[in-house]
């Protein structure tokens, strides 16, 4: 009776773990956004960081070197904002730089940004079109220690 008992709870157990074909996937196709949607994306996202990480006078931010439409338009919107934005690496003996990556990936027809430093990781999904992009999703914030 404890055989029985036994190889019921593992059976129960292990059908929780069975997935459908047409689950979600944890990859992310890389996206070219260019033009107009990578300005609207990138103007939304400095705005939105800059409202976690403090004022543009004191902070200098510190990026990749990339010339693709978004890094372009990312650059351009934080010194928008007022921020210091080094992309070669020449920081000055005074100058702690805030270090900041991005990405933009594609998932399900819409463009999923993120921007990371080393306090905040803020992401958000949006809808392009050839005129520019919009939100589709809430902003996420997630702080870190």
């Amino acid at each position: 009776m404890r055989k029985l008992l036994a190889i019921f709870i593992t059976v129960t157990l292990l059908s929780g773990c069975q997935t459908a074909e047409d689950g979600l996937t944890t990859r992310s196709a890389p996206v070219a956004v260019t033009g107009p949607a990578a300005s609207a994306i990138a103007s939304d996202m400095a705005s939105r960081l800059a409202e976690q990480i403090g004022p543009a006078g004191t902070t200098t931010l510190k990026m990749e070197k990339d010339s693709s439409d978004f890094a372009t338009a990312l650059q351009a919107a934080l010194k928008g904002w007022g921020y210091t934005v080094i992309t070669d690496g020449n920081v000055g003996k005074n100058v702690r730089p805030v270090e900041l990556a991005y990405s933009i990936d594609g998932a399900d027809g819409q463009v999923l940004a993120r921007l990371s430093t080393p306090s905040v990781v803020l992401g958000r999904a949006y809808a392009t079109t050839a005129a520019g992009a919009t939100p589709a999703s809430p902003l996420s914030i997630i702080q870190r220690n």
